[in-house]
Parts: structure tokens; sequence; C-alpha cells
């Protein structure tokens, strides 16, 4: 069958981004994610996902899976996300993904999965025993992407090899079936402060839900006293706060509560600098910052509780969302297939 060489669309701005639902939201994820779907809902439209096809690539308790896939919806809707402004919805309600991803991965090259490093990262040491899933993960994310036609995509830095691996796939695939411009090459939203949130233990490393220590990180749900003694016993170096931002080159620790402190404040690291130079981190610095994260989560915590306490309502925001999602996805996996070879040309 020959099939018709397709001119090239003119896109409508779209944004998707998902979170999985595989243990409890931090800190990172709030200022790295939640802040800025928020912020992008006012700009262009916005598909906001529970990625929960991802989430099983590990073992998921199934008695457990349902509520977290709640819990990250409500975290959406209490960080300020709107439902009638974005689309939020559960992946696996929306079973085009997993038929977009079959596509893709016979799109995708092996060599190109075999130089994914987040996939070294996970399986470590024995990926033999790693499942099929979570060395295919990218490609089920590129679809994730371009079901929808998206334009752009929030990422950080351990993101990126993902996205230009997304780019590859929708290039191969607009090339070899000669459908020029059918799927957009994406284009990343490269996040600003807070973006990266590092461990209280280790500066160097991400904030993680997977750290075995909870001293790492500030859980979403940790209470005023919790946050306050978790900021307390930081760690930083012994040095007091610098003048400059150069001066925090090789002070991770250091460069990370700074950090934080103007993500949480709206400022500047070189404001924040300017206040607390040449003092100590516990003299009224750490003191602050703990102050600035509680009164920031203490409306957030108050408005999950609320959320959570009618699972009803939730189901009935992503049940809602799945067929928005749908509407948007149909169309363009169906046209998808058509230029692949499947059904009537």
């Amino acid at each position: 069958m020959t099939i018709p060489t397709l001119a090239a669309e003119v896109l409508p701005k779209r944004v998707f981004s998902g979170v999985q639902p595989s243990g409890a939201l931090h800190l990172g994820n709030y200022l790295g994610a939640l802040v800025k779907f928020v912020a992008l809902q006012n700009q262009m439209q916005c598909l906001f996902c529970v990625v929960d096809l991802h989430a099983i690539t590990a073992w998921q308790d199934p008695k457990a899976l349902a509520a977290q896939t709640r819990e990250i919806a409500a975290a959406y809707i209490a960080a300020g996300v709107d439902p009638n402004k974005a689309i939020i919805f559960p992946q696996s309600a929306v079973g085009e993904h997993a038929q977009l991803a079959w596509i893709f991965n016979c799109v995708a090259r092996l060599g190109w999965l075999d130089r994914m490093t987040q996939f070294k990262e996970k399986s470590g040491k024995h990926k033999e025993r790693a499942s099929v899933g979570l060395y295919t993960y990218p490609v089920l994310q590129a679809a994730d992407i371009l079901l929808y036609k998206a334009t752009h995509v929030p990422v950080g830095e351990d993101q990126k090899q993902h996205l230009e691996l997304t780019r590859d796939i929708a290039a191969k695939f607009n090339h070899d079936f000669e459908a020029p411009g059918f799927f957009p090459l994406i284009e990343p939203l490269i996040a600003g402060p807070g973006a990266r949130v590092m461990s209280l233990r280790d500066g160097t490393v991400k904030m993680s839900k997977s750290d075995p220590s909870d001293q790492s990180r500030i859980n979403l749900t940790d209470d005023a006293d919790v946050i306050a003694a978790k900021i307390r016993r930081a760690k930083t170096d012994p040095l007091p706060l610098p003048e400059s931002i150069e001066d925090l080159k090789d002070r991770p620790e250091a460069d990370n509560l700074v950090g934080l402190f103007a993500a949480l404040a709206g400022e500047t690291p070189a404001q924040v600098l300017q206040r607390y130079a040449g003092q100590g981190f516990g003299q009224s610095f750490k003191p602050a910052l703990a102050n600035a994260l509680v009164q920031t989560l203490a409306p957030f915590r108050a408005e999950m509780r609320r959320l959570l306490s009618d699972p009803a309502q939730i189901d009935h925001i992503l049940q809602e969302g799945a067929q928005k999602a749908r509407a948007i996805a149909a169309p363009i996996l169906e046209e998808t297939k058509r230029i692949v070879g499947f059904g009537p040309g």
C-alpha cells in the first residue's frame, strides 16, 4: 500500500507531563513538578498524567496502587492544578498509550535503548533480573507524549536523554512512513528555580523517595516538627554562608539549601546570600528555611487531606480526565495506524 505524503500540521501548543504513583511525594516533586504545572496550565493546553503503567515496571502492591494513584491526583489539585483547565487522568485508563508504545517499539532501535543511562542506574549489576518494561520505559514515555502530539514537556536533567529519544522516534517514524511533521519534534521546557532539589544528606544526589534514609528528604506529608528537625540535621559544612554565588560552587549542600530557600521565597540565590552572608547555618538561616517550608506546605497538606477524605470525588475527576484525554488520543492513534498500514487505506 502506498501512503500519501502528508503536509506538516500547524500544531497547538500542548504540554504533557506525568508523575509515578510509586511512593510518597517529596519536596523535589513539589518544587520541580507540581508548582511548574500550576503555572503552565494558564499558558497552554496541559495534560497531567498519573503514569501508573510506568509505575509497574518495578513491583507495586496492587492493593496500594489505586490509592497511590488517587494521592498523585490529589497532589496535583492541592498544588493548584485546576481540572477545569488541565486534563488530569491515569495513564492506564487510556489504552491508546500501550498501543502506540508497541508501534514505537518497532520504530526505536536497540542501540538507542542500550544508551539509556537510567536503565543502567535502576537495574544495577543485575540487569537480567530487571523487567523488559523497565528497559522499554523510554519508548512508552515517547508514546505518552506523542499520543497527544504534545509540543512541550517540562524536563529535568535526568530526563533530557529520554526526551532526545522521543525526538528520534518521532523523526524516524515521520521519515520511514513518509509523513513529514506528523509527530512533532518536541521542545523541552527547562524548569527554573527549585527544578533540581538535592538530598539533605548528600548535596550531589537528587532528593528521592527511593533513598533508604527518610532524613534525606522532606516528604509532603511531614508535619512542622518533622520538617524543622530534618532541616536542623541537614548536612552542611563548617564555613559560614558566603557572599557570592561563585563561592557556593564547591559546596553542594550549602548550594542546595540556598537554592531551596530562594525557590520558596520567590527570590534569587544572590538575594538570599545578601541577607545571610557571613552567618552560620544554624544561626538564623536553617530556622528561617524550616519556617518557609512549613508555611508553604501546610495549606497543601490540608487540601490533600480534604481531597483524600472523598475518594469518589477524585475518581470522578480521573474518569472525566480520561475521557477528555481519549478524545484527543483516539483520532491521533487511528491516523497513526492508517499510516502504518493497519486497516483500510
